[in-house]
């Protein structure tokens, strides 16, 4: 193992172990739990009885390191609403999440560069302004705006799509274009800058002189010269897949994690919570990870500066 890759392993585990202490330290700062689950009139014998059933009678460290021991064996503890393994409820609904937001986010991603890369080959003329009138559009309007309008257009009017639920394929087509959006606004805008960036150098001046096809130019010249700016925003917008789908499942009831984290937040439900916060910690981790590998992959510089 490289010792570029030790690093990103030890601070990414150095930035879990803080998200986890974190979250664990603002749960428990927000009250007990166990009240707002049994409620305000339950006799003092039943939030008794809770309380030490899920273990909030112990003093916060013990909870902290009984919670971390727990982690290490993929024990994430009970839903206090269900009664179930948060990490069962987690799996549930992960697989619809993953639907959901893959197919925004790949949607998104082509259709953005392309818009990109076309604007860019266009600068200044009718289809530039077009392209970029959309970025504006789709990186600016909220989500959970566009996806009522979606819902108005689509459902009530034209009486075309299903406006919740996630039974069919049909059901996948507004949300994943309330998602898809914002991700091909972003990827296009910064595509064609990235672009702009490469077309007028001297190595694709030579290629046009040497009379290259313009499709040969920007596909093998310009386009991996632009990646750099292109993978570091497709890393960080993968984040944005759970954080997007917060708002996008709620308002078409999708049944997937980010419904899933507010209905849990909503309850209080701290098992499910803190779960929920990991796996998004993980994903932005990993995804970092691989997006500084792709980087070493794709730039000569820093091979050779490694």
């Amino acid at each position: 193992m490289s010792g570029f890759l030790k690093t990103k392993i030890i601070r990414s585990l150095v930035t879990l172990w803080l998200v986890v202490t974190l979250t664990f330290i603002a749960l428990h700062l927000s009250g007990d739990p166990v009240l707002f689950f049994v409620g305000d009139d339950a006799p003092p014998s039943v939030v008794e009885y809770y309380r030490v059933k899920f273990g909030f009678d112990r003093s916060l460290p013990e909870q902290y390191f009984s919670y971390i021991a727990n982690i290490a064996q993929g024990d994430f503890g009970l839903s206090l609403a269900s009664r179930k393994p948060a990490l069962a409820l987690i799996s549930e609904a992960l697989p619809k999440t993953a639907q959901l937001g893959i197919t925004a986010y790949i949607g998104g991603l082509l259709i953005g560069i392309a818009l990109g890369i076309v604007a860019a080959l266009n600068r200044n003329r009718a289809i530039d302004r077009f392209v970029m009138g959309f970025a504006v559009f789709g990186f600016s309007i909220p989500n959970f705006f566009f996806g009522i309008l979606l819902i108005l257009l689509f459902v009530l009017q034209w009486r075309l799509l299903p406006s919740s639920g996630s039974g069919t394929w049909r059901h996948l087509i507004l949300p994943g274009m309330t998602m898809g959006l914002a991700f091909a606004g972003t990827f296009a805008r910064i595509t064609r800058s990235a672009m702009l960036e490469v077309v007028d150098k001297p190595y694709m001046l030579a290629a046009r002189a040497r009379g290259v096809p313009r499709l040969r130019r920007v596909v093998h010249h310009a386009l991996p010269n632009a990646m750099i700016p292109i993978v570091t925003i497709a890393g960080l917008k993968f984040g944005d897949v759970v954080g997007g789908a917060i708002v996008v499942e709620s308002v078409f009831a999708w049944p997937g994690i980010g419904r899933l984290l507010v209905n849990a937040v909503t309850t209080r439900d701290f098992a499910v919570v803190q779960a929920l916060v990991i796996l998004i910690a993980v994903t932005m981790i990993v995804v970092n990870i691989l997006v500084d590998l792709v980087y070493v992959a794709i730039d000569p510089r820093m091979r050779a500066a490694r």
